[in-house]
């Protein structure tokens, strides 16, 4: 079983996509073709960088071996691999999910993540 990777969603695109059974992406994944995903070591950068401050997010784990071939790693921030997906997320991939808020000073306190 491959490392899990990490979703960061507003809550309204996360409940879209439980009621549709597939998360087509967020306005910056449409916008940039792909559904930007995070490992662990990146999560908390990625955060500080897009999301700092921000309220009503939900972080989902997912399965890679349950996405299939769409599922491309490729260099982004400071040369580093981060999992793009060219296809819809199935709900089915998603292994556990949590609210996330910011904390008052803007951070963010992360569950233990693997």
């Amino acid at each position: 079983m491959a490392e899990p990777i990490y979703k960061i969603v507003s809550i309204n695109d996360w409940a879209n996509a439980r009621k549709s059974g597939q998360l087509t992406g967020t306005p910056v994944d449409i916008a940039d073709g792909y559904i930007h995903f995070s490992t662990a070591a990146q999560l908390a950068e990625t955060l500080e960088k897009h999301y700092r401050g921000a309220t009503g997010l939900v972080l989902a784990t997912i399965e890679p071996d349950m996405i299939g071939t769409d599922l491309i790693w490729e260099p982004s921030r400071g040369g580093q691999l981060f999992p793009h997906l060219y296809a819809p997320l199935p709900m089915a991939a998603v292994i556990a999910e949590r609210s996330l808020d910011a904390r008052p000073d803007g951070g963010f306190d992360l569950p233990e993540v693997s």
